[in-house]
């Protein structure tokens, strides 16, 4: 119903095929070949980053920080610490809430800041584990799960994340360079531990393509998906209302404006309600199991003795006081007591570091946005529903990053980066935006191919010199950003700013991600 009530007037956009043999990549046409090439290029290159992960835990020190560490109830045999050796690394700071839902459930109270969609895909990826678990515990199935789990949802979200770009930004060069930079990603350690940013990644792209493609219904479905994923998938609505309100203003002059504005209300009642169901179910579940007489369940001992020991709250105990409110919202409760999470409640002194740690992603976005709004005035205050007061036809100079569809994705971005830099710890920028929205790898793209003099004499051919001073035989990778930074000395000022972020942020979260170092 809500397929049929939505006013979807975007236009259905062709896959467009990838740029030509002279374009520097090669030729294809297929979704199937797509798929092929993308893993092919991560399995092959080291972004992914496990041995580095495995190496950095065994050889430096766990620091000792005040993070969830609960206790072992199970057993652990030789192949057990086998696992727990190699993957470890990856149950660091959030990740070890997440394990412990998928394996406990949720039994305190701040365990429900963490949504339940990624410890119910643990779940699930442990059921094909069950043959091993007569040699293996539960907890190291979880680990194998995460691990291998997050890389098919990695790279199945770089696809998804090509696929949107070439959709929206019409120019699949640009679409593969954004995809390429996803698989460089500063967020590249939250994307690889067990943490939900792989699969949220995954669904909000996958989501976005499908609404850029009219599907309607089925955009929606992913968004809410999401949404039981992480939190911020509320925010995802916006996509669903503004496509609305496009194929509302499109039919003003054709259609009975009453009706169409009855059918518009409609539509965006059914947006809100579809998109806020998973966090409306969760929040209930979260009230039946603290504010209900009689719904507590069982709890190991020492768990217990956990929860005494590190002040935690279980349903056994006396009623929290969100229980008394008039909406009984657990959430923002948990978020303000648990984490101090509030309005400019981190704007601390001794926090410096961590805002520091955030200005080269707000600095990207706040780019981005700059860039696009001095580009596009009118339709940026026509809020993309109009895009020239005497010119609709779509020019040259309109593709890419500064396409029209963009704006949507660009309001979205600026919305999280003001939301995160205002309430939330401002280290999680990176990673919140880096999972979110496109435009953290559209932009630099968008530079990389406008500023790089480099990529417009890229070929794929092995044998052909990059340019003129170049060694003679000397090979040029079929990855245009490995071949940048093969070339390096010889790189713009702006990719070797955009490159060395990436790179940077992508080994010191390696490094100090899984020895419990404040990168979090």
């Amino acid at each position: 119903m809500l397929g049929r009530l939505v006013l979807n007037s975007r236009p259905q956009v062709i896959h467009p095929p990838w740029p030509p043999q002279s374009a520097g990549i090669i030729g294809v046409s297929h979704s199937a070949r797509l798929v092929s090439l993308l893993t092919k290029m991560m399995c092959a290159c080291p972004e992914r980053g496990y041995p580095l992960r495995a190496l950095f835990n065994a050889i430096i020190p766990d620091h000792h920080a005040e993070a969830f560490s609960p206790p072992r109830l199970a057993p652990s045999g030789f192949v057990d610490q086998l696992v727990e050796g190699l993957l470890s690394g990856l149950s660091r700071w959030d990740a070890e809430h997440f394990l412990f839902i998928a394996e406990h459930g949720y039994l305190y109270e701040h365990n429900f800041a963490f949504f339940p969609g990624f410890p119910l895909a643990l779940l699930v990826g442990t059921e094909l584990l069950r043959p091993l678990r007569g040699l293996l515990s539960l907890r190291s199935c979880l680990l194998i799960s995460a691990a291998s789990l997050n890389f098919l949802f990695f790279m199945l979200a770089a696809v998804a994340l090509h696929d949107l770009g070439c959709l929206v930004l019409h120019c699949p060069r640009q679409a593969f360079y954004a995809a390429l930079l996803f698989c460089l990603s500063p967020a590249n350690v939250f994307l690889a531990a067990g943490y939900s940013e792989a699969l949220f990644a995954l669904l909000t792209f996958s989501a976005m393509g499908q609404l850029e493609r009219g599907r309607v219904w089925t955009s929606g479905l992913l968004f809410a998906i999401a949404t039981g994923v992480r939190s911020n998938g509320l925010v995802s609505v916006g996509f669903l209302m503004h496509s609305q309100c496009q194929g509302f203003f499109s039919s003003l002059t054709m259609l009975n404006p009453l009706r169409q504005l009855l059918k518009l209300m409609a539509s965006l009642f059914l947006s809100v309600f579809t998109l806020g169901l998973p966090f409306a179910l969760f929040q209930y579940y979260a009230y039946t199991q603290f504010c209900l007489p009689g719904s507590a369940r069982p709890i190991p001992e020492p768990l217990v003795q956990l929860a005494v020991d590190k002040g935690y709250r279980i349903a056994e105990g006396n009623e929290p006081p969100w229980c008394f409110w008039d909406v009984p919202l657990m959430y923002s409760y948990i978020q303000d007591v648990y984490w101090n999470v509030g309005f400019l409640k981190y704007y601390e002194l001794r926090q410096m570091p961590n805002f520091l740690l955030a200005t080269p992603v707000t600095i990207l976005v706040a780019w981005a946005t700059w860039t696009y709004v001095t580009t596009h005035p009118w339709l940026c205050l026509t809020l993309g529903l109009q895009r020239s007061k005497n010119n609709k036809t779509q020019k040259k100079s309109d593709l890419g990053f500064l396409s029209p569809q963009v704006f949507v994705y660009l309001v979205h971005a600026a919305v999280l980066l003001l939301f995160g830099g205002l309430c939330m710890h401002v280290q999680v920028l990176t990673r919140f935006l880096g999972s979110s929205t496109p435009i953290v790898y559209w932009f630099p793209a968008h530079l990389l191919q406008d500023q790089e003099p480099l990529l417009r004499s890229l070929k794929t051919v092995p044998s052909k010199p990059l340019t003129e001073d170049s060694p003679p035989g000397q090979k040029v990778p079929k990855n245009p950003i490995m071949g940048l930074l093969y070339h390096w000395k010889i790189c713009s000022p702006v990719t070797r700013y955009i490159l060395g972020y990436f790179l940077t942020y992508w080994l010191l979260g390696l490094l100090l991600h899984c020895n419990f170092l404040p990168w979090t």
